[in-house]
Parts: C-alpha cells; sequence; structure tokens
C-alpha cells in the first residue's frame, strides 16, 4: 500500500468513531448513490428525446465499463480497507478486490459521457457531482481506498473518451459513405451535364 493512499485514506474515512449524521449520509450514497445516478439517466431518456440512441448507446457501455471494471478487480485482487483491518466497514460489502472501484467506474464515465454531448451537459454536472461523492462515501464507510475511486475514474473516463472517438469515427464513415453514394449516383445520372 502506497503511503499517499493511506494517509488519504486515514484523513477521509470515518474511522472507529465516526460523527453520526455524517456516517448517514456516506452510507446513503455509499448505498444508493449509483441508484440516483440511474434515475438521471432514465430521466434524460424520457426528456431529451433527440439523445436517445446516444443515451442507449451510454448506458450498453455502462454495463461494458461494469464488466470489465470487475475483471480487473478480480485480476489485481487489491484488498479492502477493511479487510486489512485498517477500518471498520460500516455497510456490508465482499472483500472482494477493490482496484478499481466499479462504481466510480460506470458513475464516472456516464457522467463524462453526458457531459460530452452539449444538450446533456446540465444533468451531466449532476452526475459528476453525485459521482464524486458517492466516490467520498465509500472512501469514508471502509470499502474502498481513494486509489480505488481514482482509478475508477481514469478507467471511466477512458472508456468515456472510447465511447466518444468511435461514435466521431462512425459519423466519418456515414458522411464519407454518404459522399461516396452521391457522388455515384451523379455519375450514373442520365441528367448528367457534359
Amino acid at each position: 500500500m502506497n503511503a499517499p493512499n493511506l494517509a488519504l485514506f486515514q484523513w477521509l474515512a470515518a474511522g472507529t468513531q465516526p460523527t453520526p449524521w455524517v456516517l448517514s449520509v456516506a452510507s446513503a450514497f455509499a448505498l444508493w448513490g449509483a441508484w440516483l445516478s440511474a434515475i438521471v439517466l432514465v430521466v434524460a431518456l424520457w426528456r431529451h428525446r433527440p439523445d436517445r440512441a446516444y443515451l442507449c448507446v451510454v448506458a450498453a457501455a455502462a454495463g461494458l465499463a461494469s464488466l470489465l471494471s470487475h475483471a480487473i478487480a478480480m485480476q489485481l485482487d487489491v484488498p479492502r480497507p477493511f479487510v486489512l483491518g485498517l477500518a471498520p466497514a460500516y455497510i456490508a460489502h465482499g472483500g472482494r478486490g477493490s482496484l478499481p472501484s466499479t462504481h466510480a467506474t460506470v458513475m464516472f464515465m456516464v457522467a463524462i459521457a453526458f457531459l460530452l454531448r452539449p444538450g446533456l451537459r446540465r444533468p451531466g454536472l449532476l452526475l459528476l457531482a453525485v459521482a464524486a461523492v458517492t466516490g467520498w462515501a465509500r472512501v469514508y464507510v471502509g470499502v474502498h481506498f481513494p486509489l480505488d475511486i481514482l482509478a475508477g475514474l481514469l478507467l471511466g473516463a477512458v472508456i468515456a473518451g472510447a465511447l466518444a472517438l468511435g461514435r466521431w469515427g462512425f459519423h466519418l464513415f456515414a458522411a464519407r459513405t454518404a459522399r461516396g453514394d452521391a457522388l455515384q449516383r451523379a455519375a450514373r445520372s442520365p441528367w448528367r451535364p457534359s
């Protein structure tokens, strides 16, 4: 365990005598923050009709991000703080690998994907705030180290960036294909000027 990660964990975590109301808020976000993000996504699907196809792709990418994050965490098998005895776990949680945080990966990926779309930036800011608070909360309740959250943020950003690049490439390919089709039709047209 690197010293800065451990020091930051000790500063952010609840420890053995947490402030009750802070623990209540942190536990709520640690358990339900992802559901709050899902609600924002569903509301965006309902309210942002022109962005529905994009939002469906983002939802599918969120599922893939979750699978990828779990696979990486299983391979790395970094123990959680409560497993190491560094803090109590204030929420029920399994002891499997914690790096990267799947909550952080998925929530930050969705938030960044929203922020990359001009019509979705306002809900994207809300999603970013919920992801950040949830990341803090999961450290506070003892189930993640700060590095787990940072790794999730970075993995989520890479996935959102890949999604944006894929979308850009698709639109570029579609535009070139349409232009080529138009040129072919024009070349075959009997009304072509001589």
